[in-house]
């Protein structure tokens, strides 16, 4: 559009107001009436000086009529007055320009109405730009006349640029608000989708309980809202799994770009990276922990365009990591659950089944039979210390060549149990090669497992499985079998503890012999294969008087004495015993009662000799045969006991027979 002519300025303007016409009332208005009572305040005016000079240049597009007029340069200010835009002749001098422009805004600011400053060129106008309600000034427009004189003309002229530029500052103002409720709605319809799909997810992840349903669903899902996106997990070592997308998580000696996951595995918290890929296009690399309320389980590694993804996907994806992480672990105590049922349910088991025998011979084999079982091991060896010889016995093994065979203490793997009391898990022996072992070596094993038998709080023995196989036994393995060692530990302590029970029930406490009620029995097995047999009767003479004269004490010293030299005077198949008092009883399986003669005299004999203080004993001796009747062990006692008391009626320190 041709500028205007200064001399059009001088005629009088007429500005015609029409109303819209009457068919565009109605719905229209009742429509756009919201938009109308929007308004600013006084605590927005610091944050529109942007769209003021965006108001400033679609008023300046849009009135070209005022914006080109020859010789007029505008200019627009915010609600303190400093200069935002401006169309000021450069060639203008400076001082002067600064000082007017100053002076013209100032008085337009603090009167609140259209201003008039004259110079020797021209006029400064200006007029205030006022909110809608409270009618506040948030801007001054304003312009220069070169060559004008002031006028009600200029004033008006300044006042409808600044209702024209009012209206454009609200237009575009509307616009903004439409284009953030647009935005807003937008925004508010993808973190709807987001939720509901967050919802969805977190719904069929609790419902999982397998681990890899878990992470496969993670995939899918987040591959499902970010199909360009590239996803991988890095687990730690401990929770192995069958997905392919799923590696291994190397906390020492990781590459560089791997750095970012393990620091976010070890400071639990998600961590950003931008980069740039070869093409020129900013990549957004994140790495999001899986973690639970115990632990870090590993770590999301996604690499994705910057333009695929907002802030707000950052945190959803975060939030999905958290759930991820939950769900995981869920799944991972219920496998560690059942695993522990089954566990608990073998433990009770084995333990009832052990405690059914009472023997160590029968508890060691049937414990080497279930433990290898139990892990599929391929061999087993059981051994035990013998605290007397301070050696170790292989009491159990399923490899004939080590059967009942005896090492030093410090040998092999079972030497390292028992020194450090502590188990042992081994991947591959050959290239562990730090101890020497003879179960490894003959049957070429590669893995293997022991732990100590703990027998009353001290190391009793060892248990130790192998298999040919490198890395065959698992952690759990080698947790479950410290759990079985210890029942089979309580087994043999009750096998152990009922041998010695029975012992000391069989034996007379103070002198050691057996009990009479085991001689009883002995004899009555004897009688059962054996064709003849002999029992001896030992009685010390005179015994009430050394008690009396000597005490007790000594009574005891002297009985313990005689037995001695019973013990040093009979063969190991004979059974002695301590019939009652100063009594003693030996039964001679296979002997006649001429070898019983001889074995009673040299034991008279001895006694005469070497206790001290010095006592005699006397002796009966009865005999059976198997083509005599039928000879039973009261009547055996009894034969003997006439033979010894006819030895006492004929003076003592003598041995009759029956």
């Amino acid at each position: 559009m041709a500028k205007q002519s200064r001399d059009d300025l001088k005629s009088e303007m007429h500005t015609d107001f029409s109303l819209p016409p009457i068919h565009m009332w109605g719905d229209y208005e009742a429509q756009m009436n919201w938009l109308e009572q929007l308004d600013i305040t006084a605590y927005d005016f610091p944050y529109t000086e942007p769209l003021l000079k965006v108001s400033y240049d679609d008023w300046k597009k849009h009135a070209t009529d005022l914006s080109e007029l020859d010789g007029v340069s505008w200019f627009i200010t915010n609600h303190i007055g400093e200069v935002l835009s401006s169309d000021l002749d450069p060639e203008l001098a400076l001082e002067e320009v600064a000082q007017l422009s100053r002076e013209a805004i100032n008085k337009c600011l603090n009167l609140q109405s259209s201003v008039i400053v004259k110079s020797t060129q021209g006029i400064w106008l200006a007029s205030p730009v006022v909110t809608r309600e409270h009618s506040e000034t948030f801007a001054v427009i304003g312009c220069y006349m070169n060559g004008i004189e002031a006028s009600s003309v200029a004033q008006m002229l300044v006042r409808a640029a600044a209702q024209h530029f009012r209206s454009c500052f609200y237009k575009k103002f509307e616009t903004l608000f439409v284009s953030d409720l647009l935005n807003i709605q937008k925004q508010a319809k993808r973190e709807e989708h987001r939720r509901s799909m967050l919802f969805q997810v977190v719904q069929k992840l609790h419902d999982k309980i397998d681990v890899d349903s878990v992470i496969t669903e993670v995939f899918e899902r987040i591959e499902e809202m970010y199909p360009e996106g590239k996803l991988e997990l890095l687990m730690s070592q401990d929770h192995p799994s069958r997905n392919p997308r799923v590696k291994s998580l190397q906390l020492q000696g990781q590459e560089p770009e791997d750095y970012m996951c393990v620091r976010a595995f070890m400071e639990g918290r998600m961590l950003r990276k931008d980069n740039i890929s070869d093409t020129g296009e900013t990549l957004i690399e994140i790495a999001v922990p899986l973690i639970g309320k115990q632990s870090v389980y590993g770590v999301f590694h996604m690499i994705i365009l910057q333009e695929g993804i907002e802030e707000i996907d950052l945190q959803l994806i975060g939030m999905l990591a958290d759930t991820a992480g939950t769900a995981f672990e869920n799944a991972k105590l219920y496998e560690q659950s059942n695993i522990l049922i089954s566990e608990l349910r073998l433990i009770n088991e084995l333990t009832k089944r052990l405690n059914q025998s009472l023997k160590l011979k029968e508890v060691f084999k049937f414990a080497n039979e279930e433990l290898l079982s139990i892990f599929n091991a391929e061999f087993c060896c059981i051994t035990q210390i013998d605290e007397e010889s301070d050696i170790f016995e292989i009491v159990s093994c399923n490899v004939p060549s080590l059967s009942r065979e005896i090492f030093p203490k410090d040998y092999g793997f079972a030497g390292l149990v028992f020194s450090t009391r502590e188990p042992i898990i081994l991947s591959d022996y050959k290239a562990y090669g730090n101890v020497t072992s003879r179960l490894m070596d003959e049957t070429d094993s590669r893995s293997m497992i022991a732990a100590p038998l703990i027998v009353r709080g001290e190391v009793n023995g060892a248990i130790i499985l192998a298999h040919r196989s490198q890395r065959f036994f698992s952690y759990e393995n080698y947790k479950l079998l410290q759990v079985l060692a210890s029942h089979i530990g309580l087994a043999i302590a009750n096998a152990s503890l009922h041998a010695e029970v029975r012992k000391m029930a069989n034996r007379d406490m103070l002198t050691g012999l057996y009990a009479r009620h085991y001689l009883d029995d002995a004899i009555q097995n004897f009688q059962k294969s054996d064709v003849n047999g002999s029992l001896i009767i030992v009685d010390i003479d005179q015994f009430k008087q050394v008690n009396d004269t000597f005490g007790h004490q000594i009574g005891d010293k002297i009985l313990k004495q005689v037995c001695a030299i019973v013990r040093g005077a009979i063969r190991k198949s004979d059974v002695p015993a301590r019939w009652g008092g100063e009594e003693l009883a030996i039964y001679l399986p296979g002997a006649d009662v001429d070898k019983g003669y001889q074995i009673a005299e040299n034991i008279r004999r001895r006694v005469g000799m070497e206790t001290e203080p010095h006592v005699t004993v006397s002796c009966g001796i009865a005999e059976w045969k198997h083509e005599d009747d039928r000879v039973s062990v009261e009547t055996l006692f009894y034969q003997a006991d006439m033979a010894l008391y006819r030895a006492k009626n004929n003076g003592r320190d003598q041995t009759q027979i029956g």
